[in-house]
């Protein structure tokens, strides 16, 4: 799985793929300067069970960690990851 970022400075999101198809997606808004609110993460059926939305989630967990930036995860899935995973939570906004 390759998962690229595109951001135009206001939003951007995360892409993954999978032998050339789109198998996920996962959007993000900039909320300040050190930080950004994950607002939606989907997943193509097609790719079911490969852990296609967990890989968007920790892609954007290490760019934030990469770049001292706080994730706010208003999205239901990347929430759920967050609770479920206390390892990832030094990137949480509080």
């Amino acid at each position: 799985m390759e998962i690229l970022r595109d951001d135009n400075g206001k939003k951007g999101q995360f892409t993954a793929t999978i032998n050339g198809e789109q198998a996920g997606l996962m959007t993000y808004t900039w909320a300040g300067d050190n930080r950004f609110i994950i607002d939606h993460t989907e997943a193509n059926p097609a790719f079911s069970g490969q852990g296609v939305g967990k890989g968007l989630v920790m892609a954007a967990v290490d760019f934030a960690r990469e770049n001292q930036f706080k994730i706010l995860p208003l999205c239901p899935y990347a929430k759920t990851v967050f609770e479920r995973n206390a390892d990832i939570r030094d990137v949480l906004f509080r």
